[in-house]
């Protein structure tokens, strides 16, 4: 079964970190890449991160860079996502998902999936 688990989610303070991680089941992170997501009710799913499998290239949204950082282990078949500096404002359900590559529309989440079931991130004091 192909499946993408998300995990590391929590409550904590604004200025505090979190490291999320993404595993998958049923088949190999190596040859795709991974984009990170988040969608809070009622808005708009925005991509915040983006990692190539064929250079390691990442790309990240305005509203997280500096802050955030996307890293890949492909022997754990996993991919992370190091928040640090959080604001309130990301507070929101965190989504991985898989494509062939971080193309134009990866913010959107053209040709991304499949789709975890999210981790929510709670910023607040």
């Amino acid at each position: 079964q192909v499946e993408l688990v998300e995990s590391g989610g929590g409550l904590v303070q604004p200025g505090g970190s979190l490291r999320l991680a993404c595993a998958a089941s049923g088949f190999t992170l190596d040859y795709y890449a991974i984009g990170w997501f988040r969608q809070a009710p009622g808005k708009g799913r925005e991509g915040i991160s983006c990692i190539n499998n064929s250079d390691g290239s990442t790309y990240y949204a305005d509203s997280v860079k500096g802050r955030f950082t996307i890293s890949r282990d492909n022997p754990k078949n996993t991919v992370y996502l190091q928040m640090n500096s959080l604001k309130p404002e990301d507070t929101d359900v965190y989504y991985c998902a898989t494509s062939g590559a971080c193309g134009l529309g990866w913010r959107e989440g053209i040709a991304f999936g499949p789709w975890g079931q999210g981790t929510q991130v709670t910023v607040s004091s």
